[in-house]
């Protein structure tokens, strides 16, 4: 090549010497590197810019705050005896905060309450007011909050911990928990790189969990302020107890708050397991209707955890797999816990009520092998969780701002493996996308039959007029069917409105709901069937109504699957075979008979699994091992569903439901009627 040839090449642009130079270098950047998955859609989470220094800084928990530990959880322990309604618990956690230099408070909460309300479905779940103006009201339970304000930072975020333990009937493992936290908080107190204060939140579970959470953060989000004689009129129970000084008393009533919450971290230590050889700590992100928090949360988690040395082996408990299983098999059950408990929409721990508040929380469980009074295994433990908790609180410490680059939308096969949004609506909009054109075809194939049975009629009639007005009736013979959609789903809301009245009746069994529940909806449906006409006195074709019940489907599925994509899939993988399938089963006997066998076989499996019912005697035989039919476990069920204001009642009894109903119609449909009626005309 000549020189002036030379001279006049182009130079190359900067992307790609900049890539030349990647791959030059590709030593120095091979650690990025992402392993191969085992799962064709499964990815590993990616190590964002969030995470680069999890595990990587040396832990300062040392033995010393074992130390410190148990010499709290010996006081606490002496001070849940003597404890009269907690307060005794609350006083001494107060007082060790306030040693160790922090900021302390007390918080006071009501329980929530679970009566049915259909408005509590598109409110708020929290309470309506921290203190209620009722001074003979005792039944209350107390928080106590110690803040640790960052020497290096300016107060405008918060990291916060949550221990939670029943002051009335405190276990020995909630001890544990609690000196754990207080080891912990005791480590941050003294901490000079904090850029974020620390919450340490000593939550009263006698009420429950979720509900001392959510008491807590709606008075944190949503202040109250009270008059002076509201406060005098709503003094606490035993609060004459707490401290003698009025100064200090008016402290610690006064409530106190800290910056914006970049993270929260739910930690307890459960019942010993008597038949495993190891520690394990078993990890809860599911909140209400299927939220997750930032995928980047579950990272550090899983990077410091794997950086101890302590292993998360599984996402939810309930799946037995402690043996060792192919990663495949444990990793289908792990994406097969994670999908049902997004689908079921109740929160899997107190974290949910922190995703009510666009907060990333997570819940740890830890799971000991040992006896709570052994002391050498005692200090062992406390070592390694403590570390494992200051190494979670330095990487978000290291953040500069809220968790927002990786995922919200995904399903979990392991604690560093997911499924994203990219991957999982892809079968789910092959499923719902065909359904427009099958129901535009079955309606178009309903006026086709009329059309053919037009030729067979008697020829003699010749009048124009009457052959117009016909076609223009038969044009508009689907709104029969729109008119029995509308009808059974204002049934289906009736009777989703029961439970407010049925909970009305005082000392009723399950049982005894469930059967008043359903005597009192086939009353209601016979009554509008009276008032308006059923699918049959009215004439309707079996292909009308099929097609109406497709549409109907492809609309509620789509609408929940923005509200919950768990609930909206697995109805999916119910409803739409159920439906595809269903056809009279009069319609079946021109058929050979294997054909009509399994068509009849199909229709009746698919609208007894279809049922709901029927779907929860599965799921619970599945996960439990449990086949008892047991009635009341229905009504339980779905108090279970309306006391979480999950949307997954709302879509059993305003999609599911009627989508099922409709089907039944189509499969007892008498074929011949129409037929019969267009002839006799």
């Amino acid at each position: 090549m000549s020189p002036v040839k030379q001279e006049t090449r182009p130079k190359p642009r900067l992307i790609v010497r900049l890539g030349t130079f990647l791959a030059s270098h590709h030593i120095l950047f091979r650690h990025y590197r992402t392993p191969p998955p085992p799962f064709t859609c499964e990815k590993h989470i990616p190590l964002g810019k969030c995470s680069y220094t999890c595990g990587s800084a040396n832990p300062l928990f040392s033995t010393e705050y074992v130390t410190e530990a148990k010499r709290f959880m010996q006081g606490i322990e002496a001070a849940s005896v003597e404890s009269r309604g907690g307060m005794e618990m609350a006083t001494f956690i107060a007082r060790e905060i306030k040693d160790l230099g922090a900021e302390v408070c007390h918080h006071k909460f009501f329980p929530h309450s679970k009566h049915f309300h259909p408005l509590k479905f598109f409110t708020s779940m929290t309470n309506n007011i921290a203190i209620q103006p009722n001074g003979s009201y005792i039944n209350f339970g107390i928080n106590t909050i110690g803040i640790v304000r960052a020497p290096r930072g300016d107060g405008k975020e918060a990291i916060v911990l949550v221990t939670p333990y029943n002051s009335r009937r405190v276990a020995s493992n909630e001890l544990l928990s609690l000196a754990l936290g207080f080891s912990v908080f005791s480590l941050l107190s003294r901490a000079a790189w904090l850029s974020k204060d620390i919450v340490w939140l000593s939550a009263d579970s006698q009420y429950g969990e979720y509900s001392a959470v959510s008491a807590w953060l709606n008075q944190y989000h949503n202040p109250v302020f009270l008059s002076n004689s509201v406060i005098l009129d709503t003094k606490m129970y035993g609060a004459n107890h707490i401290y003698d000084g009025s100064t200090e008393k008016a402290e610690f009533k006064a409530f106190k708050r800290a910056g914006t919450m970049a993270a929260a971290l739910i930690f307890k230590i459960g019942e010993t397991r008597k038949h495993s050889d190891r520690d394990s700590v078993t990890m809860y992100a599911e909140a209400s209707n299927g939220q997750m928090p930032n995928l980047d949360l579950l990272l550090v988690i899983a990077e410091v955890f794997h950086s101890i040395g302590s292993v998360l082996r599984k996402i939810n408990p309930d799946w037995k797999l402690d043996v060792a299983v192919p990663d495949y098999v444990e990793g289908t059950a792990n994406l097969a816990s994670s999908m049902y408990k997004q689908a079921l929409g109740v929160p899997t721990g107190s974290h949910g009520a922190f995703r009510d508040y666009q907060v990333d929380a997570v819940s740890l469980e830890f799971s000991p092998t040992f006896h709570v009074r052994n002391e050498n295994a005692k200090s062992s433990f406390l070592l390694r969780g403590g570390r494992l908790i200051e190494g979670v609180v330095r990487s978000v410490n290291n953040l500069l701002e809220k968790f927002h680059q990786s995922f919200f939308l995904y399903l979990l096969t392991a604690p560093s493996k997911f499924i994203s949004v990219g991957v999982y609506m892809i079968p789910f909009a092959l499923l719902i996308a065909p359904l427009p054109i099958v129901a535009a075809a079955l309606a178009d194939g309903s006026k086709t039959m009329e059309k053919s049975m037009d030729h067979t009629m008697d020829d003699s009639k010749t009048n124009g007029s009457v052959d117009i007005l016909r076609s223009k009736g038969r044009s508009w013979r689907w709104l029969q069917a729109a008119k029995v959609l509308v009808v059974i789903q204002l049934w289906a809301v009736l009777v989703s409105l029961l439970p407010f009245y049925i909970t009305q009746i005082p000392d009723a069994t399950p049982i005894q709901s469930s059967l008043i529940w359903a005597v009192l909806s086939i009353i209601i449906l016979i009554a509008l069937y009276v008032m308006f006409g059923s699918p049959y006195s009215a004439g309707v074709e079996w292909k009308l109504l099929k097609a109406t019940m497709i549409t109907s489907i492809s609309i509620g599925l789509g609408l929940m699957s923005i509200i919950n994509f768990a609930t909206a899939q697995l109805g999916a993988l119910i409803l739409i075979p159920m439906c595809l399938f269903s056809r009279p089963l009069r319609a079946c006997s021109g058929l050979n008979v294997l054909a009509q066998a399994v068509l009849l076989a199909s229709n009746i499996s698919l609208a007894v699994l279809g049922f709901p019912p029927a779907a929860l005697l599965i799921i619970k035989g599945l996960s439990k091992g449990s086949w008892t039919v047991d009635i009341g476990d229905f009504w339980v069920w779905m108090e279970f569903l309306w006391e979480w204001s999950s949307a997954t009642y709302l879509y059993l009894f305003l999609v599911h439901l009627p989508c099922w109903l409709l089907c039944i119609h189509v499969l007892l449909h008498p074929c011949r009627q129409a037929e019969s009626k267009m002839k006799q005309e």
